[in-house]
């Protein structure tokens, strides 16, 4: 039976989830708002108790840069429309930095006003009074660039009572040591993959050692990025997909998961069938052999 659950669990700060998770940028992607619907119920049916979403993401326009002239879905209302009221046991994780200014085009948020705004987006959106987990998501600049204020307003939010807890998005380890002296970070989001971004490595287990989950995005689409699944496999990966009788981006998500305990998946989708095939992945075992030959 395919369940999120063989994936095993974390512990995300106050709470517990499934390793396995569900990503929520690619669900505004077809125009059948019905189907959108059904991929994110049965994810949940699948064993699926967090999902990561942002308010900027959209269709058309937002990160996937789409515009199929339909009118504008956002993830987090499909969200809302969907799930809500909440399963109990459901965490929502959403990000703000990225975000629209009233024409619709995209700013990154800097100053406490815009940082409110952003979290008040997101809370209506969403349809809730309390955030579960809010990442701030920067834009890395080479050498000095202090996330402290922006980390700081975040966590004066969260003292509010509008957020439950915190993490942050597109960061380097001397972030993440800036952001827990001002607040708890249960966890951190950065692009990683099998074929892209290894020297995330050590930044794994860093926050493995500091019990913070790590959130890889870009996990099946790698260098394709917003893209999409990517179809440049190595050899390696089309070989065990072949011994395993699965997809190679089924082996991708396995060899996400065997790499730390930390480690949490969110692959994201709004096709039924890749959704069932992305669950699938918690329960694939690669053995020492196998990581070996793919690392």
């Amino acid at each position: 039976m395919i369940n999120a659950s063989a994936a095993g669990s974390w512990k995300l700060g106050e709470v517990t989830v499934n390793r396995m998770g569900f990503g929520a940028m690619r669900i505004t992607v077809n125009p059948d708002r019905d189907v959108a619907i059904r991929v994110l119920r049965r994810a949940v049916e699948l064993g699926v108790n967090h999902i990561d979403t942002a308010g900027f993401y959209r269709t058309p326009g937002g990160p996937l840069d789409l515009d199929d002239g339909e009118p504008v879905r956002y993830a987090n209302e499909l969200i809302r429309d969907a799930l809500a009221p909440y399963p109990d046991d459901l965490v929502i994780t959403t990000k703000i930095g990225p975000g629209e200014d009233p024409e619709g085009a995209f700013y990154q948020a800097r100053t406490p006003t815009e940082i409110r705004t952003q979290v008040e987006t997101n809370l209506r959106q969403l349809g809730v009074d309390c955030l579960d987990v809010v990442n701030l998501r920067i834009i890395k600049k080479p050498g000095s660039d202090s996330i402290a204020e922006r980390f700081g307003a975040l966590a004066d939010l969260r003292d509010a009572g509008l957020i439950r807890q915190l993490g942050i998005s597109n960061v380097r380890a001397d972030h993440l040591d800036e952001a827990e002296a001002i607040a708890p970070v249960v966890c951190v989001q950065n692009s990683y993959a099998i074929d892209m971004r290894r020297d995330q490595d050590e930044l794994i287990r860093l926050c493995a050692d500091r019990g913070i989950a790590y959130t890889p995005f870009f996990a099946i689409a790698g260098s394709s990025r917003e893209g999409g699944a990517t179809t440049d496999h190595s050899d390696a990966v089309q070989a065990i997909a072949t011994a395993h009788g699965v997809t190679p981006q089924q082996v991708r998500l396995a060899w996400t998961l065997h790499q730390s305990p930390n480690v949490l998946a969110i692959p994201g989708t709004g096709n039924p069938l890749h959704l069932e095939e992305n669950i699938a992945a918690a329960a694939i075992h690669l053995s020492p052999a196998e990581l070996a030959t793919l690392n």
